[in-house]
C-alpha cells in the first residue's frame, strides 16, 4: 500500500517535495539553464537602462550648481535681513557682502557687530562657478539690495545654467 503525500507538502516550483521527493505530476526539464540568447537580451536591457540613467545624471551637475547658487543667495538674503534688523540698514555697496563676515572698516561702521559675523564662515563664499557674488545696494529694480550670480557663463543675461540668479527673483 503506497501512501501519497498531501498536496500541501509538494512545492509549487518544480513540484519538488520539501523533503526532496518528487510530486506525482513532476516532469523533469531537459535543460534548466538560461540560453545565451536570454542572457544577451537581459544584458542589452540593462545596458539601455544604464545609458538612459547615465545621460540623465550627466545633465544634473549644471542644475545642481544653479540650485546651490540659489540656496547661497537665500542664505545671503537671510543674513542681510538680520543685519538690517540689528544695524538699521544693509551694508553699503562699498562694504559689500564682506560686511556679513567681518565688521566693516568703511563707514558706516556698526556699533554692535556680532563677534562671529552674520554668516557661518568668516570667509565670503564664491558661487558654484568659483566667481564672486555681485552685491548691489540699491538693486537694479530699486530694491534695498540685490545679490547676483551670473551663472555658468559669468556674464549678465543668458538662459538655463548660464542665466542670472538674483535675490530679486527668489
Amino acid at each position: 500500500m503506497t501512501r501519497e503525500l498531501p498536496r500541501a507538502i509538494v512545492c509549487a516550483l518544480g513540484n519538488d517535495c520539501i523533503f526532496g521527493m518528487k510530486g506525482p505530476d513532476h516532469m523533469p526539464r531537459a535543460n534548466s539553464a538560461f540560453t545565451l540568447i536570454e542572457i544577451l537580451v537581459v544584458v542589452l536591457i540593462i545596458s539601455i537602462l544604464a545609458g538612459i540613467v547615465g545621460v540623465s545624471v550627466l545633465r544634473h551637475p549644471g542644475e545642481a550648481k544653479v540650485t546651490a547658487a540659489t540656496l547661497q543667495i537665500k542664505n545671503f538674503r537671510s543674513a542681510l535681513q538680520l543685519y538690517r534688523m540689528e544695524q538699521n540698514q544693509v551694508p553699503t555697496q562699498q562694504q559689500g557682502l564682506n560686511a556679513l563676515c567681518t565688521k566693516p572698516t568703511i563707514a558706516p561702521i556698526p556699533d554692535q557687530y556680532p563677534e562671529d559675523g552674520y554668516l557661518d564662515s568668516r570667509k565670503l563664499p564664491k558661487d558654484p562657478w568659483n566667481r564672486d557674488y555681485i552685491y548691489l545696494a540699491p538693486g537694479r529694480s530699486n530694491e534695498v539690495y540685490e545679490v547676483i550670480s551670473y551663472g555658468s557663463d559669468g556674464e549678465p543675461g543668458g538662459t538655463g545654467t548660464a542665466g542670472d540668479i538674483s535675490s530679486s527673483d527668489l
